[in-house]
């Protein structure tokens, strides 16, 4: 579904519009319009320090589209928790879900009131799907795995597809994001995937890394990892072929255009099953 609303043009009550966010900096990335003006100057400072930072946004998207694809038309996959799921646009989860499965179910979660207020406007349910979205932080997993929104959706005795796509690098080691991984992992039954894509600097000099990463800290906390230490968010996983790699590469032989070169993108991504 792709949006009809109005874009913001005016402040939402309750929402401080004078400091950038990562959903609406990214959305403004991918050509949205549901971005103020702080998340611009944002962007573009990122895009300064790091000059291939729109082709990276768009090919993390494709990697989300093609990992739902994949754990619905081969893993049987009906129940997903997207975790850091920013603001609704083309091929968000539920749009490349119910269009091979009906019945599959999403739950939302952002901690961006503007990312609720807008899926509210759009998200739509029916007897057989079920579609929500939830304003919460995903430092807080208790809050999420316990919330009636969440319960009312999906059935967690049953195989969920865990999404945190482009979100755990805005997760300071001192909150420890291995283990809210495994938190929200523990939760899920045997036969559960975790789907996860993370900014990394493995590509870019390290002057290059550091003013990336200064320029992205204007929405809040923001680390590159390397690809060892992304590995470690799947730890006791088996991981999917092709494993963790970039995000251009992961199973897009079928992708229209060659995909852009890794340092281009620079964002590992992969997806794995817990036995």
């Amino acid at each position: 579904m792709i949006p009809t609303h109005e874009p913001f043009s005016r402040p939402v009550p309750g929402i401080d519009t004078s400091v950038a966010h990562p959903a609406r900096r990214y959305d403004y990335w991918l050509g949205g319009k549901d971005n103020f003006a702080a998340d611009r100057a944002s962007g573009d400072a990122v895009q300064a320090a790091f000059p291939t930072i729109r082709t990276a946004a768009r090919q993390n998207r494709g990697f989300l589209r093609r990992a739902v694809t994949h754990l619905t038309t081969e893993a049987g996959i009906r129940q997903f928790l997207d975790i850091g799921a920013g603001l609704p646009t083309a091929n968000n989860t539920h749009d490349v879900a119910h269009a091979m499965a009906p019945d599959a179910r999403i739950v939302y979660v952002d901690n961006d009131p503007v990312v609720l207020v807008h899926a509210r406007a759009l998200l739509t349910s029916t007897p057989t799907s079920r579609t929500a979205p939830l304003q919460a932080d995903l430092r807080d997993p208790d809050s999420i795995l316990g919330s009636d929104e969440l319960r009312e959706v999906l059935d967690l005795d049953r195989p969920t597809a865990l999404l945190m796509v482009a979100v755990l690098h805005f997760v300071p080691d001192d909150d420890d994001p291995a283990g809210l991984v495994r938190r929200y992992l523990d939760a899920l039954p045997a036969g559960s995937y975790l789907v996860l894509s993370h900014a990394t600097g493995d590509y870019l000099d390290p002057i290059a890394a550091a003013a990336a990463t200064d320029a992205t800290r204007s929405a809040g906390t923001f680390q590159l990892r390397t690809q060892d230490q992304v590995a470690g968010f799947f730890a006791g996983l088996e991981f999917i072929p092709p494993g963790l790699v970039s995000a251009s590469t992961w199973r897009a032989d079928h992708e229209p255009e060659p995909p852009p070169s890794e340092a281009a993108t620079s964002v590992w991504a992969g997806m794995a099953r817990k036995p």
